[in-house]
């Protein structure tokens, strides 16, 4: 499910359900031939003036309320839909005004636990919660529901909680308002509204056993961690859920799980900085210190001199710690270290990571510029400081073309790299370079 923001919602000033009336019809009446002739008479022509989106395969007339002494009469009318849910129309004609419940909110009990006058009686309208499985895999949610529940509304908003059948997932659906077949559903995991301060919540399943996910997860991960506490952190744009863990041992975790709710990757607090804001149950700024010189003496033995300050974890890749380091000093350029579980370890100069296979976003670009200056006196080219550069492509025999502009506005040149190790060999004039993928094109290089 992609990542919901909920900050809205705590301002919602949600309405009730259905309203409890008292109506010239009994509550009890069985579904008469002429309630359904009445409804099905005058029904269709107040759903389309309410703006109701259905086509009305049933309907009945259910009953009138009149209140003398404000002069207002309400006709009250149950409507089965071809698809999506049925609805209770509350209409009050002389005022031109109209009010849609679904017959999740219209069978609702009332605030003293006595039955709904506008409960759905027609046939078609005993099945909502399949009806509303079906608003909810509109966005997403997969899981067999078990059990449902109408929140209220606003009047843009209809909201409703799912329960599934493991007993423990659920979700807050916002089927707009009329919540028809046709409605955008916005679909939101309980555990986001386990932790916001809102007036809607999950009552259907229990927030402490949502949680209990994240002792799975500790179990099925490599690294070793008795759960001591556990936080929902949040949710991504690909349908991904993070969970935050603190151990025994003082140590924590952030998880990654995927689409299919399995683990799908995990980083200690000291690399989690960057995740959704980080780890708040364990000191991660104390964690964060012991990695960082940590790292720099990996760096230093890999033969990258830099006190590291800052650092930044890639994806997780199988026996290996990739990472972006930031040096304290300043004017030495960061690059992107590759930490082997052997120990053994190489760290690419900012300049060169592109020809690697990573990108530098911590470092500032100028930073490469000077490593890339001196390639290119390596090679004779002595007049060109670097103001700009782009990783051109790499052939087929390991060589690497990177394009450099000059400070001095003249046009620059595209620098040809061996690899293993990374070596300039030649540098070619942009005026000579055009049939090398398509040539330079950088400003100042056309």
């Amino acid at each position: 499910m992609r990542r919901k923001t909920i900050g809205l919602v705590a301002a919602l000033a949600v309405a009730a359900l259905a309203p409890a009336v008292v109506m010239s019809q009994s509550r009890d009446a069985e579904v008469t031939e002429k309630a359904r002739t009445q409804g099905m008479a005058e029904a269709p022509a107040l759903a389309q003036a309410a703006g109701l989106n259905c086509q009305i395969v049933d309907a009945r007339f259910i009953g009138k309320n009149e209140d003398r002494k404000a002069k207002t009469s309400k006709s009250y009318y149950e409507v089965d839909c071809q698809e999506g849910m049925g609805f209770v129309m509350e209409a009050d004609t002389g005022a031109a005004s109209y009010n849609l419940y679904t017959c999740l909110e219209a069978s609702a009990p009332g605030a003293d636990g006595k039955p709904s006058s506008l409960a759905c009686k027609l046939p078609g309208n005993q099945n909502p919660q399949a009806e509303l499985a079906q608003l909810a895999a509109k966005d997403g949610v997969s899981c067999p529901i078990a059990n449902s529940r109408a929140i209220g509304r606003t009047s843009t908003a209809t909201f409703f909680e799912v329960a599934c059948q493991d007993g423990v997932t659920g979700y807050i659906l916002n089927a707009g308002y009329p919540a028809t077949a046709d409605a955008k559903v916005d679909a939101t995991n309980c555990l986001m509204y386990d932790q916001a301060s809102t007036n809607i919540k999950c009552e259907l399943t229990d927030a402490a056993a949502r949680l209990r996910v994240v002792d799975q997860l500790a179990q099925s991960d490599a690294k070793s961690c008795a759960v001591t506490e556990r936080r929902y952190v949040g949710a991504t744009t690909d349908g991904s859920n993070y969970f935050e863990a603190a151990c025994e041992d003082g140590k924590g975790y952030i998880y990654k799980v995927g689409t299919n709710g399995q683990l799908a990757e995990s980083w200690d607090c000291a690399r989690a900085l960057g995740i959704l804001g980080g780890c708040t149950l364990t000191d991660a700024r104390e964690a964060a210190t012991e990695q960082a010189a940590l790292y720099t003496r990996l760096a230093q033995a890999a033969g990258f001199q830099c006190n590291v300050s800052k650092y930044a974890a890639f994806p997780a890749q199988a026996g290996k710690d990739v990472v972006e380091l930031v040096c304290d000093d300043g004017a030495k350029p960061g690059g992107v270290a590759v930490f082997e579980a052997s120990g053994k370890g190489t760290v690419y100069n900012c300049a060169y990571a592109p020809i690697a296979g990573y990108r530098c976003g911590l470092n500032d670009d100028k930073g490469a510029y000077a490593p890339l200056t001196a390639d290119l006196k390596k090679v004779g080219k002595d007049s060109c400081v670097v103001s700009n550069q782009r990783l051109v492509g790499k052939t087929a025999d390991g060589s690497a073309y990177i394009e450099v502009a000059c400070a001095d506005g003249l046009a620059g040149y595209m620098i040809q790299y061996k690899q293993n190790p990374i070596t300039p060999a030649e540098a070619i004039g942009c005026a000579f370079a055009k049939g090398i993928a398509g040539g330079c094109k950088l400003p100042g290089n056309t």
